[in-house]
């Protein structure tokens, strides 16, 4: 059960109506978002004024691909059921990756930079503090410091509103029996 009251599609503001109306029916997670963040349209509006054009939109030094998989996962590790279901790149990451490959980075299919992302990221997610110097360096060898900045950056964000999802409980909200 969500941990928040979901609103009526009816009762929604405008811009959490589109989302909602532009989600597909089946799709009763996404649906579930626009539903519980009623009392807060701002905030949602603003948070994704700066996560789609980081994410997807082209913003920054790293590739849509190699962000998409980073959060593809932390979804996995956060247990977001609907991070790992939503696509927010999918033209650059295929289905097969989506569901199996980011949860085994060292398979074939992906660059040293992809692997040493996701590995990373993963390390964020379970054993931040175990960061190390040397885990640092690994990563400034391969990245910029413009890009290890970035990508810690996505990374924390992709954690953080994960973990808020999950702590809402919005997967199991109106799950069908």
């Amino acid at each position: 059960m969500s941990r928040l009251p979901l609103a009526e599609p009816d009762a929604l503001p405008p811009y959490l109506k589109a989302i909602h109306d532009a989600t597909p029916e089946e799709n009763w997670l996404g649906r579930n978002f626009a539903k519980a963040f009623a009392p807060a349209p701002d905030l949602v509006q603003a948070y994704q004024a700066f996560y789609h054009p980081w994410h997807t939109g082209g913003a920054g030094l790293l590739s849509a691909r190699l962000k998409e998989l980073i959060r593809l996962r932390i979804a996995t590790l956060n247990g977001c059921v609907l991070c790992k279901s939503v696509r927010m790149a999918p033209d650059t990451v295929s289905e097969d990756e989506a569901a199996r490959g980011v949860d085994a980075p060292d398979g074939e299919g992906f660059t040293a930079r992809e692997r040493a992302a996701i590995r990373f990221a993963e390390k964020m997610a379970v054993d931040h503090h175990n960061i190390d110097d040397e885990d640092v360096a690994a990563m400034r060898a391969l990245f910029s410091d413009a890009e290890f900045l970035e990508l810690s950056m996505m990374a924390g964000q992709y954690i953080g509103f994960g973990r808020v999802l999950a702590m809402l409980q919005l997967e199991v909200a109106s799950c069908p029996i």
